[in-house]
């Protein structure tokens, strides 16, 4: 058995890990716009990284470096390196060149696309960082680029034989999300000694269920990053409870960036159930998800229940209207092919509509398939955002 107990310092709350976020110029007012990760020892790296064809430049330089440990992530924001080419790898190594003691340093950007790095401005701003600070809020919010607010979590896990680990994270993301692992940024550190053939694994398998489960605007971005850093300074690891405190913080930070989508106004679950099996299950929760009539409905609190019958249908799983059920929250709408959506449950409905989180749950009637999905709605705000971005 193990306990997992929620706790403070974001990255830095796992032994020897150091962050700071400072303002390099790169924002207008003063705002900060580079953070860094630092540890005092090497750590072993695992990572997932976008499916967008069009690979950024950070992520075409990790690439690069093949199979290797770091202690240093550097992070800027308002620029992506994104469509850049050569060059942008290039300004990447000649920007990391200026860290001094980082061994194979990180570089990861967010912002906007096609244009190259200010490299003097970024260049001076090192200069600003103290490697002693310990401050995980102050990163996360120079990582932010539409965020409203910053995002960050930490565990402390304590083990049978008393042994504890921990484990914390920062993460950015509002917009450009979609279920193909969301527009974002996240960065994952731990002292847990975790062997390095099981971190990819673990990682990949909690993605699934997290980051990838998630949806703003169905857009996927060209630099969307999740790094996970164990330097296993506490010596202490079991992989049970490695797995479910890496899942608490990162279906934390995957509900934090729906319910901070860009103009969101409902962070609503997307639970479906009586799928041919999980893989469909995850198809048609997805489709709900990612679907503009659904968001538009969810915006317009309009319990508008044939907009979900109709996206499974076309989202070509197994399923017909025999079999299905559908269910705002507790209020059944459509039971296989029985209505029960008269006035009454409309106002029912209407009013679970106007709740900040609700479910949307759908059994298909089809087999033992399970999935859940998450997603927000889509309103002007959204427009507004996105009309001016570069701006």
């Amino acid at each position: 058995m193990y306990n997992i107990i929620y706790s403070q310092g974001g990255v830095c709350a796992s032994a020897g890990f150091f962050a700071n976020g400072i303002s390099a110029g790169l924002k207008p007012d003063g705002a900060k716009d580079m953070a860094f990760i630092y540890s005092e020892s090497e750590c072993n790296v695992a990572s997932v990284f976008t499916t967008n064809k069009m690979v950024a430049a950070p992520i075409k330089h990790f690439y690069s470096m093949g199979d290797f440990k770091t202690n240093f992530v550097l992070i800027n924001s308002k620029n992506a390196n994104a469509m850049t080419g050569n060059v942008g790898v290039g300004d990447i190594n000649e920007i990391l060149s200026n860290i001094q003691g980082a061994q194979n340093p990180i570089m990861s950007s967010t912002g906007v696309i096609g244009v190259r790095l200010p490299k003097e401005k970024i260049i001076e701003g090192i200069k600003l960082f103290d490697y002693t600070l310990r401050d995980s809020n102050s990163a996360a919010h120079a990582i932010m680029t539409t965020d409203k607010f910053s995002k960050e979590c930490a565990f402390k896990i304590k083990l049978d034989d008393d042994s504890v680990f921990n484990i914390g994270a920062i993460a950015k993301g509002a917009g450009m999300i979609n279920p193909a692992m969301a527009t974002m940024l996240c960065f994952i550190t731990t002292d847990a000694n975790v062997p390095k053939c099981e971190m990819q694994e673990i990682l990949d398998e909690v993605t699934k269920t997290t980051f990838n489960a998630i949806s703003v605007d169905g857009d996927t971005s060209t630099n969307d990053t999740v790094l996970l850093l164990s330097n296993s300074k506490s010596e202490a690891y079991e992989k049970e409870a490695f797995k479910e405190a890496l899942f608490k913080v990162m279906h934390f930070l995957a509900l934090e960036m729906v319910r901070d989508g860009e103009g969101a106004t409902k962070l609503v679950t997307y639970k479906v159930s009586g799928a041919k099996d999980d893989r469909e299950a995850e198809i048609a929760a997805k489709a709900l998800s990612d679907s503009l009539l659904v968001k538009t409905a969810l915006f317009g609190e309009d319990p508008n229940w044939g907009r979900i019958a109709s996206t499974i249908g076309a989202s070509g799983v197994e399923s017909n209207e025999e079999s299905l059920k559908i269910s705002f929250d507790n209020f059944c709408v459509y039971d296989k092919g029985e209505l029960f959506f008269d006035v009454e449950m409309e106002k029912k409905c209407a009013i679970v509509m106007q709740h900040k989180k609700f479910t949307i749950s759908c059994d298909l009637g089809m087999g033992d398939g399970s999935f859940k999905a998450y997603g927000c709605d889509l309103g002007h705000e959204y427009v507004k955002i996105n009309a001016d971005y570069r701006t």
